[in-house]
């Protein structure tokens, strides 16, 4: 196969599972009121925690989107992704044929996998031994099996890849995605990312580092991404898939374009297992990387979807890369943290916002940062603080940044017929 450089991509489906609710327009909905997907955490007693809040997925029914017979074979971050994929393939309506199928790929982010699957069957282990242990183990919990079982389903025969990257997960799967199609490796893809690591474990993991919020009594206030009172992140569950194509086959069949990925920018800090580099400099370069991919102005840059998520260091370093690469024009910047109302869903952070950040495009809205109270003097940018905002976007970049210093940035645009 002759491979073709520059194919344009577009997004024709998406889908959403997340603390805000189940379906993209349950989300959107929240999203432009400024609610907040956080409460105390109902799925374990965390009275022993110092964290007692979470982002939960609380109105999910795995029998609307999987065969009843299928579910006991999958850890809830792949019935997230299943439930998150067929929704984007119902709104996109993606056919393909036998012949096609090699051409079609499934790429899903995914942060840490099936804890909960990891959890539940070692206890399972030392009170039993072996003689209880489901054979599903293994298949319920590697993560390369969220992909695996959505390719099964809709008989996508092309790569069949899950990208481990911590909270860039979701963004590597969407950029690879997108550069094997504009490249000609593929025609069409479902990608994008998932997480279920809300546990014992995963919590008490993240709280030990010192990471997360503890504001306990105010949990629908805890994620304030570049507020001066920031503590730390709230963790959260959820996923999202986009059917991402080839921009002459999705108008050859008459798809609705919800946007246009344009850029994809990905590299390493090289610098420390959790912390930034020093001002932002490898989110700096990751996100001039995506500027030049296809060679876009940084004026035309109206709107950043932020990783921010609610750390002092993280969000201060997020700030000064943002300033390197744009410069005067980094205060005509929106720049929004939608972590503010959704938490932080980890590996499928960037997936998510993804989602945010075409329907912002599409809908000339622009989420706001909720819990911007204080402003920090280090952190002085244009946050839209707590109200959404009606706006044209003529570019708008996504920021997703994960531990071991692994940098994406995705760059979309609203499609048109140019």
């Amino acid at each position: 196969m002759r491979r073709i450089l520059d194919r344009r991509v577009v997004i024709t489906g998406a889908g959403l599972v997340t603390p805000l609710g189940t379906g993209v327009e349950k989300n959107w909905d929240a999203l432009v009121a400024g609610r907040s997907g956080i409460g105390p955490i109902q799925g374990f007693d965390p009275s022993d925690f110092p964290t007692k809040i979470a982002g939960e997925v609380r109105d999910f029914n795995p029998e609307d989107w999987i065969e009843k017979k299928e579910i006991k074979k999958m850890d809830p971050f792949i019935q997230y992704a299943m439930a998150t994929a067929e929704q984007a393939m119902r709104q996109s309506e993606l056919k393909f044929d036998e012949e096609e199928a090699p051409l079609i790929g499934v790429i899903i982010g995914v942060g840490i996998g099936g804890l909960i699957t990891i959890e539940e069957v070692h206890k399972t282990f030392l009170a039993t031994g072996l003689r209880r242990v489901t054979p599903f183990f293994i298949p319920k919990l590697i993560s390369n099996l969220a992909p695996g079982n959505i390719a099964i389903r809709y008989g996508a025969k092309g790569i069949n890849l899950a990208t481990t990257s911590a909270c860039a997960s979701g963004s590597h799967a969407i950029g690879e995605a997108y550069r094997m199609i504009r490249q000609g490796f593929l025609n069409a893809a479902i990608t994008g990312g998932t997480e279920a690591a809300l546990t014992p474990l995963g919590l008490g993991g993240f709280a030990v580092m010192r990471a997360l919020s503890t504001r306990n009594d105010e949990p629908q206030r805890a994620s304030r991404p570049f507020d001066r009172e920031r503590d730390g992140f709230v963790m959260a569950d959820g996923a999202a898939a986009l059917i991402l194509e080839e921009r002459e086959r999705a108008l050859k069949r008459g798809a609705t374009i919800l946007a246009e990925i344009v850029g994809y920018g990905a590299n390493a800090d090289a610098h420390h297992i959790t912390s930034p580099s020093p001002n932002g400099e490898g989110a700096a370069r990751c996100m001039r990387m995506c500027l030049a991919d296809e060679d876009l102005d940084p004026t035309e840059v109206d709107y950043i979807n932020a990783h921010g998520t609610s750390t002092p260091q993280g969000d201060l370093a997020e700030t000064q890369a943002i300033k390197q690469v744009f410069g005067e024009h980094a205060a005509k910047i929106a720049v929004s943290s939608t972590k503010s109302m959704t938490g932080h869903l980890l590996g499928a952070a960037g997936a998510v916002e993804s989602v945010f950040t075409a329907l912002a495009l599409q809908r000339g809205i622009i989420p706001p940062t909720i819990n911007y109270d204080h402003p920090d003097p280090e952190c002085d940018l244009d946050y839209v603080p707590n109200q959404a905002r009606p706006a044209r976007i003529r570019l708008a970049l996504n920021n997703s940044f994960g531990f071991g210093g692994t940098n994406t940035t995705l760059a979309f645009r609203p499609h048109s017929a140019d």
